[in-house]
Formats: C-alpha cells, structure tokens, sequence
C-alpha cells in the first residue's frame, strides 16, 4: 500500500500565502509546512512509498522532495495535474490513477491531522473503499457531509447535505484498496468528463452508484482542520505542534 496526497490546487483564499506556493507547503508546526506532517503519518504507519499530485506551484513541491526523502526515508514519485488551476479535484486524483493497483492511502495536501487517522483506518481494512468520517463535529453549510444507507455504505457525499440529516464529515482521509483501482479510474474519469468542477467526492458517489462498496471508518475524537483559509492556517498552527 502507499501513501497519496493531492496538492495540486491554487488556495487563492489563503492568499497572499499561497501566491507563489500550494497550500500543502505553508508552515504549521514551526517551519515545518502540511505536507512534512502528512508524509510523516503516513511513513508511522508503515508506508514507504508516496505518490503527490501537484498543479499549481508544482516545482515549489518538487525542490522539496529530496528533503522530505530523506527526512522521512521514503519514495515521493510526483504526478502533474495540467489543468489544476480550471478543474477540480476530481480530474487530480483521476491523474494518479495507475497508482490504485497498489492500494492507496489518500490524504488531502491541505489537511493536519494526527496519525492515528491512518492507524485506525489501516486497522478498519475491508470494503473496497473506506472515507475517514468525523461523527463528532457539529456540521455547517461547508463541511463535505456524508449520508449513509441503513447498512452503512455511501449513500451521498455532498456540501449541501441537510446538516441535521448527515452522519457525519468527510475529513480528506481515504483507503482504496487495489480491488477497487479499475472501476474507481472508471468513476472518476465519468465524474470529470460530465463536469470537470466536480470535486473527488463525486467520483466516490459514482462508485458506490455503480455498485461499488463504499463505507466508512469513525476516527473518534481528533483534533483536525482542512486549511482552506487564514482562520483555518491559525488553527492548524495551534494544533500541529501537539503531534
């Protein structure tokens, strides 16, 4: 299995942050910037190979890939995403597609998080795909809600979810297993090519509506933020240093 970070987007809401540099790179815990702390995790758990997409800013990530290998004693192959800067995120994971033959551990470029995230969804392995679910947080109008059928599988995974109707949020944590590579590229790639504004999570939707097994594993009461603003970046900072 290994490691999967999608970094390819711009972060304008981070800006002027995020002019020259892709969010995954902004320091959180002292210099050390999202995607030391994300590869870090991943490498705690056993994972010694990690595939980052990149886009915007891609050669800002790739004058760090030596560091991080050595830093970590891991493999970083990079993935470039043309067209990072027009579409969504669903066509940035489509483009690593070859690597779900290997089963994955997908980790947003934006998200802090602790590693126990991993260590309990690597413990919860099983269905063909498993989305890290927050059952603890109060959810609003912009958290990537989830909805689950009366067995526990995927039923919609959406922003505009009636908050009182989910059971819980998508964090940005997603194991694949190789079982799932073919038709989860057949998913995404349907998901793009319908509306390349689409995020990933409409691909995951995709799959289980094709039949796929999507289900989800609680990550218990964690501390975690997606960094997609300055509040978040302060926040993120806060908790980084306590890993």
């Amino acid at each position: 299995m290994i490691g999967m970070v999608l970094a390819a987007g711009p972060g304008r809401r981070l800006s002027p942050l995020t002019d020259a540099l892709p969010k995954t790179l902004l320091p959180v815990d002292g210099e050390r910037p999202i995607l030391d702390v994300t590869i870090a995790n991943l490498r705690q758990v056993g994972i010694e190979d990690v595939v980052v997409v990149t886009g915007f800013a891609a050669d800002a990530v790739r004058a760090q890939v030596p560091a991080l290998e050595r830093r970590h004693g891991v493999r970083v192959e990079l993935v470039y995403n043309d067209r990072a800067e027009i579409w969504n995120n669903a066509y940035s994971l489509w483009c690593a597609r070859e690597a779900f033959a290997d089963g994955v551990v997908l980790v947003n470029g934006d998200l802090v998080h602790p590693a126990v995230v991993e260590e309990r969804m690597l413990a919860a392995r099983g269905p063909e795909v498993l989305l890290a679910l927050d059952r603890e947080k109060t959810l609003g109008e912009e958290e990537m809600k989830v909805l689950l059928s009366p067995d526990g599988r995927l039923e919609r995974i959406d922003k505009q979810l009636d908050p009182p109707s989910a059971h819980g949020e998508y964090i940005g944590v997603t194991v694949i297993e190789p079982v799932a590579a073919t038709r989860m590229a057949e998913a995404l790639e349907a998901t793009w090519r319908r509306d390349p504004s689409l995020y990933y999570e409409d691909g995951f939707r995709e799959y289980a509506e094709r039949g796929g097994e999507v289900a989800i594993a609680s990550i218990g009461a964690v501390e975690w933020v997606e960094v997609d603003d300055h509040a978040d970046l302060a926040r993120a900072r806060e908790i980084a240093c306590r890993y």
